[in-house]
């Protein structure tokens, strides 16, 4: 679905019909619900959903990331602070960091996330052994829809669609 501004579509997504997708082999109970992903800036928009007392495999980001606490708390190992309700983590690049989930709650953690460029997942001698992204996160995705007899739509789609001389001639308020 999108809204029209200017001509140029705004996608935007309803939560109900997209899955949470099993974030394997890398967090055992941990689950992503992917919203989009951009091949042209190497950027996903996902939702991340984890029980408390979970942590995250230790990983460095080669982009920006920006994550939305929505609800539960959590931190990085390597540091003392912790994330809340409310709380925007802005991350910068080629950070090193291992995200633990506090097991002081019961409801799950939710995370809103913006993400560029690669999740390099590390070892504990900080070697690369995965690595996650915009292609990983679609790939994860439409594998999981076909397992599930789930019709998929393109996650990559929302973000690249581009003002056609139809939608302009249409104008902002046009409903078809």
């Amino acid at each position: 679905m999108a809204i029209k501004f200017d001509g140029v579509d705004a996608p935007y997504s309803a939560d109900d019909p997209l899955p949470w997708l099993p974030f394997e082999p890398h967090a055992g109970l941990v689950a992503v619900k992917l919203y989009a992903a951009d091949p042209e800036c190497g950027e996903v928009i996902l939702l991340l959903r984890a029980p408390p007392g979970a942590e995250l495999p230790a990983h460095r980001s080669t982009g920006r990331t920006t994550i939305f606490t929505l609800q539960g708390r959590w931190k990085y190992r390597e540091h003392d602070w912790v994330a809340g309700p409310g709380s925007v983590v802005l991350e910068p690049g080629d950070t090193r960091h291992t995200p633990q989930v506090l097991a002081d709650g019961t409801d799950d953690t939710i995370l809103f996330v913006v993400a560029s460029g690669d999740l390099q997942l590390l070892d504990a001698d900080d070697r690369v052994i995965g690595v996650e992204n915009w292609r990983s996160a679609t790939d994860r995705y439409l594998s999981y829809c076909r397992a599930n007899d789930i019709t998929p739509c393109d996650p990559t789609r929302p973000l690249m669609a581009r003002p056609t001389t139809s939608t302009i001639d249409r104008g902002f308020h046009d409903k078809s």
